[in-house]
């Protein structure tokens, strides 16, 4: 066994150490960055939210997770193995325990194809039982989803966005697997919707014991679903913290410019809770040349010279709480967590 398994704690599920995403260009030396050496953990059982703003890299650290894509550098570990060591036939059976749930309802299910096929197609590809056996799985996953056995003969233009999305829930759910990757799951349906989609993956969660990491940019959604919330910036993680403290004490500008844009439902009605916008100026720089220093300074309100220079590692400010900032409280003086 390697140090790195060694040192994978049987509670985290999942362990991540400086995953890197380089995607080149064609005719030309240069690179896209859309992951530039991210690490975290996800304990099972738990949920952590990946939030940032379009293009922050996100979506892609889902994909690499499971190795739907591959990384350039890193190391992904699932409970003891090693994602990217892993030949053809150990990642297919490895796959039975990590799903992913896609963000468009729309375009994630084959229109030629029964909803049977669809949601059945998994136990097929891992020879999973006979017939009859699939048909009734996938009548006991539609139930678990909330939709009628019957439709199981329809096609997916008969359903609306939300019953689509439980499709692709359903389907994902087929294998019982232990991680399910949701990459912006709720953020192509309304947002009435979007409650019910998040309360069902709350309840089948607490049914199944099912791990999640949960991307999103609707920041109000990532709050009500996470035990933890990982806020990433231009392909790396800025800050890490329980739901509750993150939305209750955000350390980094970035994350405090987020959670200043959420809307209140009532802010007159409980003045402690109102919140001063921050906007933040100028444009997300390019991935395919980030800034020197922080990859923030560019556009924070609280840049200082040191920011231009000085390229801020992840440190664990208070117990479970760590921050990519030199004008956090607390950063200069914080031990860097081996």
């Amino acid at each position: 066994m390697s140090v790195e398994q060694s040192d994978l704690m049987q509670s985290d599920l999942v362990r991540v150490r400086a995953l890197v995403k380089h995607f080149p260009i064609a005719n030309s030396d240069d690179v896209v960055r859309a992951v530039d050496g991210v690490t975290f953990e996800i304990k099972a059982g738990e949920t952590l939210g990946l939030v940032g703003e379009s293009g922050c890299g996100k979506s892609t650290v889902g994909r690499l997770v499971l190795r739907l894509i591959e990384a350039t550098s890193g190391e992904i570990y699932f409970q003891n193995a090693n994602v990217r060591a892993q030949s053809k036939s150990q990642l297919r059976a490895l796959r039975r325990e990590m799903q992913i749930i896609f963000q468009d309802p729309y375009a994630s299910l084959n229109p030629r194809m029964t909803i049977e096929n669809i949601v059945g197609e998994p136990l097929i590809i891992h020879g999973l039982g006979n017939k009859l056996e699939r048909r009734a799985r996938v009548a006991e996953l539609l139930t678990k989803v909330g939709l009628d056995p019957d439709y199981m003969r329809r096609y997916p233009h008969e359903f609306s966005g939300g019953q689509r999305q439980r499709l692709g829930i359903a389907r994902a759910l087929a294998l019982n697997p232990k991680l399910i990757v949701a990459d912006e799951p709720v953020s192509a349906l309304d947002v009435s919707v979007q409650a019910q989609v998040v309360n069902l993956l709350e309840d089948l969660q607490k049914e199944f014991g099912l791990t999640y990491l949960f991307i999103s940019h609707g920041l109000a959604v990532v709050e009500h679903i996470s035990d933890r919330v990982a806020v990433m910036y231009l392909g790396r993680i800025v800050e890490v913290a329980s739901s509750i403290d993150l939305y209750a004490r955000p350390l980094h500008p970035y994350t405090q410019a987020l959670l200043s844009a959420i809307p209140l439902p009532d802010p007159h009605q409980n003045l402690a809770r109102k919140r001063d916008r921050i906007v933040l100026k100028g444009d997300v720089p390019t991935p395919i040349n980030p800034p020197s220093g922080c990859r923030f300074h560019t556009r924070c309100p609280a840049m200082i010279e040191e920011c231009k220079r000085i390229d801020p590692e992840l440190r664990e400010i208070e117990s479970g709480h760590t921050v990519a900032c030199i004008r956090a409280p607390g950063w200069a003086e914080a031990q860097v967590k081996a």
